[in-house]
């Protein structure tokens, strides 16, 4: 079973950067995920889809709220992915989990692995 592990979390200012990274928690997994996303959740608010890349193509699809602002990247290392975040606002306060998957799937929000969080504050 892949788990993953998110960190860079944290309290920052409006306007302030952060940088969250995730990667497994172990080597279970031989291969590489067809595609990642990272995903928030405020307290209230349904889940959304923040950004995603295909592994290969490193095609990225940022949500429209965020584009400009966060930028997905992959590592070179297997199955590890980052959200470089600037000019936070309020409204970005969320627990940010990240997700893998390993086949391609017509639902681009479809999921099968996931990390347990790391919560992002922004204070006004």
């Amino acid at each position: 079973q892949v788990q993953l592990v998110e960190s860079g979390g944290g309290l920052v200012q409006t306007g302030g950067s952060l940088r969250l990274s995730c990667a497994p928690s172990n080597s279970s997994h031989g291969g590489r995920f067809y595609a990642m996303g990272w995903f928030r959740q405020a307290p209230g608010k349904e889940r959304e889809l923040v950004a995603r890349i295909n592994w290969h193509s490193e095609s990225t699809y940022p949500l429209d709220s965020v584009k400009g602002r966060f930028i997905i990247s992959r590592g070179n290392a297997p199955n590890t992915i980052f959200l470089q975040m600037s000019s936070l606002q309020p409204e970005d306060t969320a627990l940010y989990s990240c997700a893998g998957r390993v086949i391609p799937t017509t639902d681009p929000t479809r999921f099968d692995y996931w990390g347990q969080g790391t919560q992002v504050t922004v204070s006004s």
